[in-house]
């Protein structure tokens, strides 16, 4: 079978999406009967192992993403390729260039929901524009074959939009690279702290939807006797004087350290289509506080931290304060677990792979599962 992804959420600081392809690209070329090409923006044409560059102006302050502009180069790139399966990554001209391709081709084309279009529009612009956003999802995602949605949040949002045949399809984390293992005792020191202090983190972008200040007050309230510290690029200026910040962009191994280091990861993001990062915390044997709401709600589980209220620091700390209460290291040990049984890159792949035989009509060989234990 010939898989074929595209998208134009590919670039050197993308979150997610990237993290999703490469870890599938990966998963795919160990599979004997499968190939596996990927789809992304560039400044110009090129190929190299199956990466298939398209030209795409670049987005202004962009951090190096490109926005495609024309269907053609895309539709004659699948053309030449002749994919049995298409997945779209992302809701623009992308995904319309790889309808396309699906009818002259007569192949099934996928749309994976990666991101809720409706919500981040409004966020930005406003909610009169709401409405219409909503109605071009509509039409859009209605035309695939099969639509994935990487939560139960996103597929109700899509069903309450009127998409039909949409199916869950969580994603997965690198079990090596988010690792117990991880663990580095220096950090502590590297921070200026003392023995006793409880050290927390927040890793991403510091993008309004994180809620960072209720993280900030959160820390506030808790006092000297923890500390919180930011992971990543976009942060607040001002600061309590127990927290602190990375203040870059990280790479996935110094993520790890830094996350596997700490005693609990906090998360106030009310919006999160899936919450990789919290997953990621998880695999690296660190509960999670965060708050009941979007995807978090449906990946932290009993046993595995802690949610409370949304928009609510006082909640948060309270939660916090919890987590210690009991046994954090216990906690971290159970998530470790959860993100190993339902999480690993081999699983989510097998997942996928059935979702391409469904569409294509074909039967899926069965393949020996690979567990990683902690």
């Amino acid at each position: 079978m010939h898989i074929a992804d595209m998208t134009m959420f590919h670039a050197p600081s993308s979150g997610g999406v990237r993290t999703y392809l490469e870890a599938k690209r990966r998963r795919l070329r160990t599979r004997p009967d499968v190939r596996h090409s990927l789809l992304v923006p560039g400044e110009t044409t090129s190929v190299s192992d199956d990466l298939y560059s398209v030209p795409a102006p670049p987005i202004p302050f962009g951090n190096g993403y490109r926005f495609p502009l024309r269907r053609g180069g895309w539709v004659s790139t699948l053309l030449a390729l002749q994919p049995d399966v298409i997945e779209a990554g992302d809701p623009y001209v992308t995904a319309w260039a790889a309808l396309d391709a699906g009818r002259k081709l007569d192949v099934p084309v996928l749309g994976f929901y990666h991101s809720d279009l409706p919500r981040l529009i409004t966020n930005r612009l406003g909610e009169w524009s709401g409405a219409n956003v909503d109605r071009y999802v509509k039409r859009l995602y209605r035309h695939f074959d099969r639509v994935l949605a990487p939560s139960q949040v996103m597929a109700d949002r899509l069903d309450r939009l009127g998409v039909d045949n949409v199916h869950i399809q969580p994603l997965g984390v690198d079990l090596s690279t988010f690792h117990p293992d991880c663990r580095d005792e220096s950090l502590r020191r590297e921070l200026g702290l003392e023995d006793h202090v409880r050290l927390l983190a927040f890793a991403g972008r510091g993008s309004r939807e994180k809620n960072l200040d209720e993280l900030l007050e959160a820390a506030r309230l808790l006092g000297p006797d923890y500390h919180l510290l930011l992971i990543g690029s976009g942060m607040p200026r001002h600061l309590p004087d127990n927290v602190s910040v990375t203040g870059h962009f990280c790479s996935s191994t110094e993520v790890a350290r830094l996350v596997a280091s700490v005693d609990v990861l906090l998360h106030a993001g009310t919006q999160e289509t899936f919450g990789l990062v919290v997953l990621e915390a998880m695999a690296c044997g660190t509960p999670v506080v965060a708050a009941r709401a979007g995807a978090l709600a449906e990946n932290v589980p009993l046993g595995c931290g802690q949610l409370c209220n949304p928009h609510s620091p006082h909640a948060m700390a309270r939660a916090v304060q919890e987590v210690f209460a009991n046994d954090p290291a216990a906690l971290g040990r159970q998530a470790r677990r959860h993100v190993e049984k339902h999480h690993a890159w081999d699983r989510v792949v097998d997942g996928l792979l059935g979702h391409y035989h469904a569409v294509t009509g074909t039967r899926m060989q069965p393949v020996l599962e690979e567990v990683t234990h902690g």
